[in-house]
């Protein structure tokens, strides 16, 4: 989870946020950017058919200059109207972002990430023809960024422009010049200006992507307290068995500190068997923890590799657990009784 974590998300999440396009917003959107970025509460803005976070669209029918014939490779499919790459925080690979203002033709131009450069096979993708129903012409390529599942492979994706296109949500990114509860604020009073019908209601990027490790923490939460509980289980067992043998040997205990034995060598004789079991139930479950996390691990794109560390930790842990459960109660017994009265 942590690998997962720590992976580059391919764009900047911070000050990042997004807004559905409910009721007007499409009709008055310019306005709306206009008013954003004049009031300085906004950097850039920009459309987009999905979040940057949930990126549901797909096909197989796009067509590229070399496709091999029942080629069925899904393709994510995105949607821009302008300036995606500056809003999100994009990393531009090669080419540019699109600008109708610049250049009118952008509206049906088309932006590939790394994995499809490589499934479609292009050395050189700046100017090919992509599309189905419409040819798009491609005029630049960004990194691969995460818009689905952390723990799997980027998709191939294209950025396509605004032909054809339906645009759901609007992309702000903030400029930080304020205080949060000014901004937003700021916010909510210019979308109640041009989308009286409808509440304002924004969703930060960072937590989106943040909830991609929910169940993840979940289950590593459950695995931590069942193992917490697990340990402390055994540790009663052990516990016991020790307070039992001792109490059973406690003649013997006496008699061979009659004897001059010392404390160290009377301890390491009752608790050496109960070490025995231990190391042995380490070497049977060393090799199957391995192969069932090895195989569990083999479900995940993006993964760490199981080093001997772990059970050398782990099971040092066993040990000095056990040793201070059984080695306790051992010197427990081997304290003077007090006199009767």
């Amino acid at each position: 989870m942590n690998y997962a974590q720590n992976r580059s998300a391919g764009y900047d999440r911070g000050a990042l946020l997004y807004h559905w396009n409910t009721g007007d917003i499409n009709k008055n959107f310019a306005s709306i950017k206009h008013d954003l970025l004049a009031s300085g509460v906004a950097t850039e803005v920009c459309r987009s058919n999905t979040p940057l976070t949930q990126a549901y669209n797909n096909t197989m029918a796009l067509d590229w200059p070399g496709k091999r014939p029942h080629d069925n490779t899904i393709i994510d499919r995105l949607s821009e109207d302008q300036d995606l790459v500056k809003t999100a925080g994009l990393q531009l690979v090669a080419g540019r972002d699109m600008d109708l203002a610049r250049y009118p033709t952008d509206s049906t131009a088309i932006l590939l990430n790394e994995s499809a450069v490589k499934t479609m096979g292009f050395k050189n993708p700046i100017g090919q023809m992509i599309g189905d129903d419409t040819l798009f012409h491609v005029i630049g390529v960004v990194k691969n960024f995460i818009a689905n599942s952390p723990y799997d492979p980027v998709a191939p994706m294209v950025i396509e422009g605004i032909k054809g296109s339906s645009f759901n949500v609007t992309n702000i990114r903030l400029s930080g010049n304020r205080s949060m509860t000014a901004t937003l604020d700021k916010l909510r009073e210019i979308f109640a200006r041009y989308n009286p019908e409808f509440p304002f209601e924004y969703h930060f990027v960072r937590e989106d992507y943040d909830q991609k490790f929910r169940d993840t923490q979940q289950i590593a939460t459950l695995s931590g307290l069942f193992a917490g509980l697990t340990i402390f289980i055994s540790c009663l067992g052990l516990f016991g068995l020790a307070a039992y043998m001792a109490e059973a040997r406690i003649k013997e205990i006496g008699v061979r500190k009659v004897l001059g034995a010392s404390v160290f060598s009377i301890t390491t004789l009752l608790t050496k068997e109960f070490l025995t079991l231990v190391v042995l139930s380490l070497l049977i479950a060393s090799p199957i923890a391995w192969f069932v996390m090895n195989a569990w691990l083999q479900g995940y794109a993006y993964r760490i590799n199981i080093d001997p560390w772990v059970f050398l930790l782990s099971g040092g842990l066993a040990i000095l657990i056990s040793l201070l459960t059984v080695g306790g109660q051992a010197i427990a017994a081997l304290a003077p009784t007090p006199p009767a009265r």
